[in-house]
């Protein structure tokens, strides 16, 4: 036995348990994530209670279960609660979501398994999705076309048609005012400041005027054109309803131009429950958010998170490489150069929200500021780049994650023997060429494995983004049409921020919480993807530069 402990073995097989047992940690609590988001789009069974409280009233009730809990009775008695008979030690208690905000108030309510006197999964029973006000429970009674009741034998078929319908011409007005009318509104404001340019100038010519007044008419016509467009979509979106019955048994008439989608969960096949989960997911993935954050999708955070990671590597990977190769190849051995690496290595354990600080007051307030001042007069007082953006989001996370960077890299630089050097140096090549073709190369894949270490880092922080560039809902992305197509000075959403406010913010919490596991799953398999093509990438690049080794 003192033999074996002398040899080191168990040390081994202890960080080898050591290290399976953190695995096991980290895959358990990502499916639990997973579980928790991904379950939410599955259809839930849609039920129908009958109700009786602790005066007899009786009352209907309908909804999805969200949750349930045991409760102690002692504390339901505590709370003013009586029961009739005996409950036992714990009753349990349902967490139900009724949706019809505009007549119920609250999205969910709690129930008592005492109260329930019946429960029922009726078929015909249906679950409107909208655009606005949230679901809505109820039984379809009646299409309405043109203001004219629709006497119908399969009243399912004809909503969802006629649902698709108003969905299809919605998309289009929203098509409209996004591109078309958008792009006359970024014109317009385009003239404003070339106009706002020539009187700071004073090169505000008559002709000038006449010019600038002849394209505002031009723009002002076609955006009139545009505009009467988009107020007959939306008219006709609006033309259709559907007459749906209450849990208060009362008809209600909603308008289908806010409603995106009807489901009857209650006779879905399995087949058809995969399916709509598939459509959940695509629309979660793909669609703008809806109702403070709590509905639709985070497409935009996506694309926000994704953008900014990449302008942060592309900012990052030359500075970091041409530090490092500096302080390796080219700085002497002494001792301002020591205190230069103990001073890389200790901005690694800066806390992130003084680098969101720095960027605050150096980057958006004193570099951009000076940017308005020399580049954008026209727009002062309203900023340009003298606000948060994603450029300076950028550029602060850079200089986060720069540490990282320079000591990968130099490591990977320390690797290569120094034979290569004097080998190449022999057969006639400059030290800049030695450096280029021959070590640049050999130590590429340190150079992305400290990439990789930045994207991750890069890609979780939020609180020094809440600073400098990070907003709640971004009404425009960075990128689009209008010229130059890229726009780095304008904010954008991103999904770590998106995960804090939903899940601390949000006005209707219980809404929320399926969607806080749902986004923070989505933002690991983001940066799980960023950096399993950077692994990708420098797996290529250690292959390709294998010979030069030997």
């Amino acid at each position: 036995m003192g033999k074996w402990f002398k040899s080191g073995s168990p040390w081994i097989w202890m960080t080898g348990g050591a290290v399976s047992i953190s695995l096991i940690a980290v895959l358990g609590l990502l499916l639990l994530i997973a579980w928790r988001g991904l379950s939410y789009f599955w259809p839930a069974p849609i039920y129908q209670w009958e109700l009786v409280d602790q005066q007899g009233v009786k009352s209907t009730l309908i909804g999805e279960i969200y949750d349930r809990e045991e409760v102690p009775t002692e504390r339901l008695i505590a709370a003013g609660h009586k029961f009739n008979d005996d409950p036992g030690e714990f009753v349990t208690r349902y967490l139900v979501k009724t949706g019809n905000r505009e007549f119920v108030g609250l999205d969910f309510r709690w129930i008592l398994a005492t109260d329930i006197v019946s429960r029922s999964e009726p078929a015909e029973l249906a679950k409107l999705e909208r655009s606005k006000n949230g679901d809505f429970y109820g039984y379809p009674v009646a299409v309405i076309e043109d203001g004219k009741r629709l006497a119908l034998d399969d009243i399912e078929a004809s909503l969802e048609e006629h649902i698709e319908r108003a969905v299809a011409i919605s998309d289009r007005a929203v098509s409209l005012q996004k591109g078309d009318i958008g792009s006359i509104n970024y014109q317009l404001e385009h003239l404003r400041l070339k106009e706002r340019g020539y009187e700071l100038n004073g090169s505000l010519t008559e002709a000038r005027k006449q010019e600038l007044a002849a394209e505002r008419d031009k723009l002002q016509t076609e955006y009139l054109g545009y505009e009467k467009n988009f107020f007959a979509l939306r008219q006709e979106a609006a033309r259709d309803a559907v007459i749906i019955r209450d849990m208060r048994g009362q008809e209600v008439t909603l308008k289908l131009d806010s409603i995106l989608k009807v489901t009857y969960s209650n006779h879905l096949g399995v087949v058809g429950k995969i399916g709509h989960w598939f459509a959940g997911v695509g629309n979660f993935v793909s669609a703008d958010p809806r109702e403070a954050n709590t509905e639709g999708g985070v497409f935009p955070a996506i694309f926000g998170t994704v953008f900014m990671v990449m302008l942060m590597a592309v900012i990052v990977t030359p500075f970091g490489v041409i530090a490092a190769v500096y302080l390796h190849e080219y700085a002497k051995k002494g001792p301002i150069t020591k205190m230069i690496r103990i001073a890389v290595i200790n901005l690694a354990g800066v806390p992130s929200i003084v680098y969101g600080v720095f960027g605050l007051g150096f980057f958006v307030y004193m570099l951009g500021g000076s940017i308005d001042q020399l580049f954008y007069p026209e727009a002062l007082p309203s900023p340009t780049f003298g606000s948060p953006g994603v450029i300076w989001s950028a550029l602060t996370l850079a200089i986060l994650t720069l540490p990282v960077v320079i000591v990968s890299t130099e490591e990977g630089l320390s690797r290569i023997p120094s034979t290569v050097r004097q080998g190449s140096l022999a057969l006639g090549a400059t030290k800049a060429e030695t450096l280029w073709r021959i070590i640049l190369p050999m130590a590429s894949p340190a150079i992305m494995t400290g990439l990789i270490l930045a994207v991750a880092r890069a890609a979780g922080e939020v609180a020094p983004l809440m600073l400098v560039g990070v907003v709640k809902l971004a009404p425009t992305l960075p990128i689009d049409m209008n010229f130059p197509f890229v726009h780095l000075e304008r904010k954008f959403m991103h999904l770590g921020f998106h995960i804090y406010d939903v899940g601390f913010q949000s006005p209707n919490v219980e809404a929320a919480r399926p969607l806080v596991y749902a986004t923070s799953f989505l933002l690991v398999s983001v940066i799980v993807s960023l950096n399993l093509t950077a692994i990708a990438v420098r797996n290529h690049l250690r292959e390709k530069y294998r010979s030069l080794e030997h």
